[in-house]
């Protein structure tokens, strides 16, 4: 950018009234990711997007140490090499992630417009998206450890609000860290969904994202002191009552080797044609079986 032809590098620099502003954005480089011929569990396609359902344990784009095998290869190889260029050769059309070992719905761009459309929505928070959740202990109105917690609250019907600032943590660059007074804004509200043992020690819950940080589910629950079951890096080492669940189910819940989160529901507008539209993706084999034997 330069400022009355000369560069400027501060993004907070003023300008004066009358100044004349150019700028130069680069144009879009071809990707140098490789298609893979990976499947893909295509919910929806059209000319502009497509949402699919990603299984836990692919990654969404290729990164460091995981160079291959992602969810962008596989729509790479999908589409025939051609993505919105938008989000940048090592990104190209993602327009939010989930993470690995979460599994659930994603809408990708194929079309810039279609691009621009949809981030557009995520930056205003105007997409729906609830994602299922099996935590440790029970997030419920009448716990009154739960109204001490700062950041949380409760909304009608017993929903809890959790309203934070999210950063990296200090000391672990990989984490997030919930702050207060500086971060990014973060609110999840989670609604219980059913109880599952005697006494109840762990829980289905649904959560729904006015903001979409890194993480944030997984944080925010585990700032609640309900971390999520398998997850290994907020949910913390947590036993459970042997007593409280059938054998079956604690044997399910303890060789649970990931957080136990899916990206269920996920509703937008057409970024194109302006219709409202909505999927539900059911939970993958290893939730539902996790959840048939807590319920024995």
């Amino acid at each position: 950018m330069t400022i009355d032809g000369i560069v400027q590098r501060d993004p907070k620099a003023k300008v004066q009234e009358g100044a004349e502003v150019a700028i130069t954005v680069e144009e879009a480089t071809e990707s140098h990711i490789e298609p893979e011929d990976i499947p893909l569990d295509v919910v929806y396609e059209d000319d502009d997007l497509i949402v699919v359902n990603k299984p836990a344990g692919m990654v969404v784009h290729p990164a460091p140490g995981t160079p291959s095998g992602t969810l962008v290869n596989a729509l790479l190889h999908h589409f025939g090499g051609k993505l919105s260029g938008v989000g940048g050769s090592k990104r190209p059309g993602i327009v939010h992630r989930i993470d690995k070992d979460t599994s659930g719905l994603l809408v990708v761009a194929k079309s810039d417009a279609a691009h621009h459309g949809l981030a557009a929505q995520f930056a205003a928070h105007t997409a729906e998206r609830a994602y299922l959740a099996v935590t440790h202990g029970v997030p419920e109105a009448s716990d009154p450890r739960l109204r001490g917690i700062r950041g949380a609250s409760f909304e009608t019907g017993g929903i809890l609000k959790m309203t934070t600032q999210l950063a990296r943590h200090k000391f672990d660059r990989q984490k997030q860290a919930v702050l207060f007074g500086k971060g990014r804004h973060a609110v999840t509200r989670a609604k219980l969904v059913e109880r599952f043992g005697n006494p109840a020690c762990l829980a289905l819950v649904e959560c729904r994202l006015e903001t979409g940080r890194t993480h944030q589910i997984r944080v925010h629950m585990a700032h609640a002191g309900h971390g999520l079951l398998g997850d290994p890096t907020y949910g913390g080492r947590r036993k459970l009552p042997a007593k409280a669940l059938s054998q079956a189910g604690l044997d399910a819940a303890r060789g649970f080797d990931r957080q136990a989160l899916h990206a269920a529901l996920l509703g937008f507008e057409h970024p194109i044609s302006g219709e409202m539209m909505r999927f539900e993706a059911e939970l993958p084999e290893d939730m539902a079986q996790l959840l048939q034997y807590l319920r024995e």
